[in-house]
C-alpha cells in the first residue's frame, strides 16, 4: 500500500539527517549493548493499541460464527492468467492474495493503523524505531505443514525487492539490513530515516515458502498454484474463467485472536464476467450470493422482483467511515498537451457535476473536494496555523492559489450555468497559448490542435464522459474516446499509455509510504506505479517525507493536509464525487455481524446460514 523516495530537503530536515547520521555513525563506533526491548503484541501508527494483549477477537467479528457454506461471487473483467499477484507481469486471479497468504501482522478495522500479531506473535521495536524484530509463532505452517522460519521472512522480503512488483523496491526502500536472529526470529534495520511507518509496513509483508520457490520462477509463475500458509489455498479452476479457493481445515491460525470468527466460507468461488450488465442480472437469477454496487442507476432502477419483495435478497447502504480518496478524470502530464497547469484547469470547467448527478446518478453523491475525502485529513478553507507553517518554506515554489484561493472544483450550481464556465475555460486556454482557428483549439505558436484520447474500459462510463466530451467539443477541442477490454486497459496504464482516464485513487485513515507510489517524482517513469498523473515536484517529495516521518496524529493530519492542498491546486485531476455508504446486496443465505467497523463492509466476517 505505499512507497519511498527522497527529495529536496529544507534546512531543517537536512539538520535532522545530519543529526540521524552523526547517532549512527557513534553506534557504528560504540558497540554498546542496546537494553533489552519488551515484546508486544502489536503496534500503533500513533498512540495506543485498542486492544490488549489477551484480546480475545476483533469487537467487529462473530465468534460464534459457523464455518461452512460457499459464498458465490463474480468479477467483471476479461479473465486472469497468472495466480502471483506480487509482480508486474499478467493479471493475478482476484482473492489470492487475500485468502492464500497470511502476513507478519494484521492490521485492525477500527482503528486508524494498528496491527496485531499473526505469523509474528511478538514484536520490538525501539522508541526511535530505527529497527523492528519480529518474533515468530512455533505453530505457524505453510499448507503443505512445512514451518514458517525466520529463513522464510528473509527470503519473501528478497523476493519481493528483486523479483515482484517495482512498488516493493521502493516500499522497503528504507530496509538497510535483514538479520536472522534465530529459527523464529528476525530483525529488519533502517536506514538514516524518520520513517515510523517501516514495521508496521514490514508488518503487512506476506510471508512465501523459500522451499516451495527454490526450483521455481517467481517472475514467471503463471498459474502455478502456490503454496501458502493462508486461511484458502486454491482448489478448481478454469483458466480466465473461474477460481475456488477452499478453506483449510487444519488452518494453523484457526484460533489466534486476529482471526476468530473470520474467514468462515468452506468455499470462496469467483466466476468472471464480461459485461457487468449481465453480472446483474445473473446475480438476481440467484448464481452468485452477493454484490457490491458501483452504478448509481442499477440501485436505483435494477433492484426489484420478487426476490427483493418476499426478502430472499436484502438490499442495504451501509454508512463507512473510512476516507474515500479521489476518483476523477486524470491527466496524464507526461503528455505535452496536458504540461500546462492552465489547460488542466481549464478542461474542469467543461465537465458538469451537476447535471451528472441529477441526470445520471439520481443525485447520489457528493463532488469530491479532496484526495483525502470523507476524513479528517482533507484540507478547506484557506491554510492557517501549523499547515500554514509547514507550507511557508515552499511559498516561491508554488501556485500562489494555494495561499489565497480556497479550492472548489467548477460548479454549474446555483446561479452558475455552464456556460460561464465555458467563458472561464476559454480565458484560461488563452493565457495558455490557446485560440480558436477554424472552429478548432490550436496553440497559436505551433498551431498543433487541443485534442486528446479518453480511454475507458466500462462501457457504463460512457455516458458520464460523451456529454463532458460534448461540453469540450464547444471549446474547439478534439476528444476521442476509446473502449478496450480490462487486460488490454491494464497494460497501457501500466506503461502510461494513456491521455486520460477515469482512475480512483484510494487512501488510508493513515496515509504514509503508500503517497511516494501517488505522487513522487522517482515514480514517474516506472512501470506499473500508481503515479499516473506523472506528477513530479520536489515540493510534493518534500510534503510526503514529512508526512512519512509525522511524530503523531495531530501533526499527521495538519502535513496531510498541506499536501492535499498542493496536489488540488495542481490540477492533477477532474474530481468526480463520492459516497459514504457501501451500496450492497445479498442472498439470505449470508449472514453478517452486528457491528460494522469504521473501514465498512468486510466478507472475510460474514458467513453462511446453517
Amino acid at each position: 500500500m505505499t512507497k519511498i523516495r527522497k527529495s529536496a530537503l529544507t534546512l531543517a530536515s537536512l539538520l535532522s539527517s545530519v543529526v540521524l547520521m552523526a547517532a549512527a555513525a557513534a553506534t557504528l563506533a560504540e558497540p554498546a549493548a542496546e537494553s533489552a526491548l519488551t515484546p508486544t503484541h502489536g503496534i500503533a501508527m500513533h498512540g495506543d493499541l485498542r486492544y490488549p494483549a489477551d484480546f480475545p477477537h476483533f469487537d467487529y467479528v462473530n465468534p460464534e460464527a459457523p464455518k461452512g457454506g460457499t459464498l458465490r461471487m463474480a468479477v467483471v473483467a476479461n479473465g486472469f492468467d497468472s495466480f502471483n499477484p506480487f509482480v508486474i507481469r499478467g493479471v493475478a486471479a482476484s482473492g489470492v492474495s487475500a485468502y492464500v497468504y497470511d502476513t507478519l501482522m494484521e492490521p485492525s478495522a477500527d482503528e486508524p493503523f494498528s496491527e496485531y500479531g499473526l505469523i509474528a506473535e511478538t514484536v520490538e521495536v525501539p522508541d526511535d524505531r530505527r529497527y523492528v524484530i519480529f518474533n515468530l509463532r512455533e505453530q505457524a505452517r505453510f499448507h503443505d505443514g512445512e514451518p514458517i522460519t525466520a529463513e522464510d521472512v528473509k527470503f519473501s522480503y528478497e523476493v519481493l525487492t528483486t523479483k515482484g512488483h517495482p512498488f516493493y523496491r521502493n516500499y522497503y526502500a528504507d530496509v538497510s539490513k535483514v538479520t536472522v536472529e534465530g529459527s523464529h526470529r528476525i530483525r529488519f534495520d533502517f536506514g538514516a530515516t524518520e520513517n515510523r511507518e517501516l514495521p508496521l509496513i514490514l508488518g503487512q509483508m506476506p510471508v512465501f515458502p523459500a522451499h516451495f520457490w527454490a526450483e521455481r520462477d517467481f517472475e514467471s509463475s503463471g498459474l502455478t498454484v502456490p503454496v501458502g500458509s493462508g486461511p484458502y489455498r486454491i482448489g478448481h479452476y478454469e483458466a480466465g474463467r473461474s477460481v475456488t479457493f477452499e478453506r483449510v481445515e487444519d488452518y494453523w491460525a484457526e484460533d489466534l485472536p486476529v482471526r476468530k470468527g473470520r474467514y468462515n466460507f468452506d468455499r470462496i468461488r469467483y466466476e468472471y464476467y464480461n459485461d457487468d450488465t449481465v453480472a446483474l442480472e445473473s446475480f438476481k437469477a440467484g448464481n452468485f450470493d452477493f454484490r457490491l454496487e458501483t452504478s448509481a442507476k442499477n440501485w436505483a432502477t435494477a433492484y426489484t422482483g420478487r426476490a427483493f419483495d418476499n426478502g430472499d435478497i436484502t438490499r442495504e447502504a451501509v454508512v463507512h467511515h473510512r476516507p474515500t480518496g479521489m476518483q476523477g478524470f486524470v491527466f496524464n502530464t507526461r503528455k505535452a498537451v496536458f504540461s500546462d497547469p492552465r489547460v488542466r484547469q481549464a478542461l474542469a470547467y467543461a465537465f458538469d457535476f451537476e447535471w451528472t448527478n441529477r441526470n445520471l446518478f439520481y443525485e447520489q453523491y457528493t463532488r469530491t473536494n479532496s484526495y483525502f475525502e470523507n476524513s479528517d485529513l482533507a484540507s478547506s478553507g484557506l491554510p492557517s496555523g501549523r499547515e500554514l507553517e509547514i507550507l511557508e518554506p515552499f511559498r516561491d515554489q508554488l501556485n500562489p492559489d494555494v495561499f489565497t484561493q480556497t479550492y472548489q472544483p467548477p460548479s454549474t450550481g446555483g446561479d452558475r450555468s455552464m456556460r460561464d464556465n465555458l467563458r472561464q475555460a476559454v480565458q484560461l486556454l488563452n493565457e495558455a497559448g490557446y485560440v480558436i482557428r477554424d472552429g478548432k483549439l490550436v496553440n497559436e505558436t505551433s498551431g498543433r490542435p487541443l485534442a486528446f484520447e479518453m480511454l475507458l474500459f466500462q462501457k457504463s462510463f460512457e455516458r458520464v464522459v460523451l456529454p463532458f466530451r460534448q461540453n469540450l467539443e464547444r471549446l474547439g477541442i478534439d476528444v476521442t474516446v476509446r473502449l478496450v477490454d480490462s487486460n488490454q486497459y491494464v497494460q497501457r496504464v501500466r506503461n502510461f499509455d494513456f491521455d486520460m482516464i477515469t482512475q480512483v485513487l484510494p487512501q488510508s485513515d493513515s496515509p504514509g509510504n503508500e503517497q511516494r507510489e501517488y505522487w513522487h517524482s522517482a515514480t514517474v517513469d516506472m512501470p506499473g506505479s500508481r503515479n499516473f498523473m506523472g506528477v513530479s515536484s520536489p515540493v510534493i517529495d518534500e510534503l510526503i517525507d514529512l508526512v512519512i516521518q509525522a511524530p503523531d496524529r495531530d501533526e499527521l493530519v495538519h502535513r496531510v493536509r498541506a499536501l492535499d492542498r498542493v496536489l488540488l491546486h495542481g490540477h492533477y485531476v477532474i474530481p468526480h464525487w463520492h459516497l459514504s455508504k457501501d451500496r450492497v446486496a445479498y442472498w439470505n443465505k449470508l449472514q453478517r455481524p452486528s457491528v460494522t467497523p469504521d473501514s465498512g463492509v468486510d466478507l472475510s466476517n460474514w458467513w453462511a446460514r446453517p
